[in-house]
């Protein structure tokens, strides 16, 4: 059995420091809803000093039911992708945001191993940034590893680079 170890080098602490400063900086807050990753987004937002001042917290969702009733994805469109589209991910972003009260809300959902019974076999996962009320962005990535927890922390940490690209164009 192999045991897989998440902490800070689990993560790109360049990257995390200097979204947590740029945030601090703009007095600016962030809230996260996850699905694919697990948490893991929250737990890196958490780990720079300072995180008090900008991160509001999260939500880890990882069925219909509750991504339906606590972040108001449409459910119909949800069904029909296996709650796994650009378009959820845009509802949950919004959702999040305004249930923490922050300027940013960022959602991701997706496929970290292979869902036989589904008909998946290709692992990618689908996020986005809101800020105010507006989407600014979203996109999908496609899972580069077999092991879930590396593809769980692979997904983390591209949508923490592509967060820090984002902060500084906005």
């Amino acid at each position: 059995m192999t045991t897989n170890t998440i902490g800070w080098n689990s993560f790109d602490r360049g990257i995390l420091n200097t979204v947590a400063e740029k945030l601090q900086k703009k007095k600016e807050t962030v809230a996260l809803a996850e699905s694919v990753t697990s948490g893991l987004l929250q737990l890196a937002f958490s780990l720079p000093d300072g995180a008090m001042n900008y991160f509001q917290g999260g939500l880890t969702a990882y069925n219909l039911g509750q991504k339906s009733r606590l972040l108001l994805v449409d459910p119909i469109h949800a069904e029909q992708c296996n709650c796994v589209s650009e378009l959820v991910a845009i509802q949950m972003a919004r959702q999040i945001r305004v249930h923490f009260t922050s300027d940013w809300g960022i959602a991701i959902t997706g496929y970290a191993s292979p869902v036989p019974e589904k008909g998946i076999t290709n692992l990618f996962a689908c996020f986005a940034f809101c800020y105010r009320n507006e989407r600014l962005y979203s996109n999908t990535v496609k899972g580069v590893h077999k092991d879930p927890v590396q593809n769980r922390l692979f997904y983390t940490n591209y949508v923490l680079q592509q967060f820090e690209e984002i902060l500084d164009g906005n």
